[in-house]
């Protein structure tokens, strides 16, 4: 199947978007679509609708370029871990982890303004640069099932996945005004003010993987070195086992126990680095430009 329209998204990578849509209301994005494919008629009407369905591909994993050339010798785990039951597997057609037999992803999106070709959005939890598959508007009286059952582990404290607070260091307002001045024609948000709401919507949930939050002064990823590595734009807030346990392996940064990790949010493009404390306390340091480029995300 060829794509119909690309997800252009204030998420710059996998690490940080939101596990689930709509847990994150200034969290946006805009549906271009291909306008050799697809005619402007065909989004006609779609304005009507409060949210859309959203079929689309999980491009950024790591293992889909097995899965398309070599087909035989791409498997997929049967099972994987989950945050809720910190670490406890299930089986994955139970769950929503991106790690599926076929990488096809669905959400849901508050349609905000359908112009020409173009479909704004807010509330997602898709990546920068996603291939979009199909829309489908959102029917409350059938999509939105009345008494529908869910295990008993999807019960448990949303604080689990919480964070206590999140806080801004004295110095992030001056490095978000000076990266404003180079960024902020493109954003998709209409002020610095509203982009710092963005980044404390994102925190409010703790992003980090597993293996992260299990092992704190172990980071994964980019920890502050000069230069971006792969790691940092292949780590993500994934429940598959074998990505988390590389990961861990590659990781730098200081181990020692009272060591403070430096972890790294992009998004639009640019680095929010923060801290997070044995408490849950978040506390954003700065933003500023990344040490390479996300063109490939679009």
């Amino acid at each position: 199947m060829a794509p119909i329209a690309i997800v252009h998204s204030c998420f710059s990578t996998r690490n940080g978007t939101p596990r689930q849509p709509l847990l994150v209301p200034l969290a946006r994005a805009t549906l271009v679509f291909d306008s050799t494919r697809i005619p402007q008629a065909s989004l006609e009407g779609l304005e009507g609708y409060s949210h859309c369905w959203i079929l689309y591909v999980f491009h950024l994993n790591t293992n889909l370029d097995k899965l398309r050339k070599r087909p035989s010798h791409s498997t997929f785990k049967a099972k994987v871990r989950v945050p809720r039951l910190e670490g406890e597997k299930v089986g994955v057609f139970a769950t929503r982890s991106p790690h599926r037999a076929c990488p096809i992803g669905l959400t849901v999106a508050k349609v905000e303004a359908v112009h020409g070709r173009t479909v704004h959005l807010s509330g997602v939890d898709l990546v920068d640069g996603s291939p979009v598959l199909d829309i489908k508007p959102y029917l409350p009286y059938c999509d939105s099932v009345q008494g529908a059952k869910t295990p008993d582990w999807l019960k448990v404290d949303e604080n689990l996945l919480g964070v206590a607070s999140v806080n801004f260091s004295d110095d992030f307002p001056s490095s978000l005004a000076d990266c404003w001045l180079l960024v902020g024609e493109k954003s998709l948000y209409a002020s610095p003010e509203e982009y710092r709401d963005l980044i404390k919507q994102v925190l409010s949930w703790d992003i980090r993987s597993l293996a992260q939050r299990n092992r704190p002064h172990q980071p994964i990823g980019y920890t502050g070195s000069a230069n971006l590595t792969e790691d940092a734009l292949t780590a993500e807030n994934c429940q598959e086992e074998e990505e988390e346990e590389e990961a861990i392996e590659n990781g730098g940064g200081d181990s020692s126990p009272t060591s403070s990790v430096l972890y790294h949010l992009f998004l639009e493009g640019l680095d929010v680095s923060y801290r997070i404390d044995s408490n849950a306390d978040v506390l954003v340091e700065k933003v500023s430009l990344p040490s390479v480029s996300f063109t490939s995300y679009g």
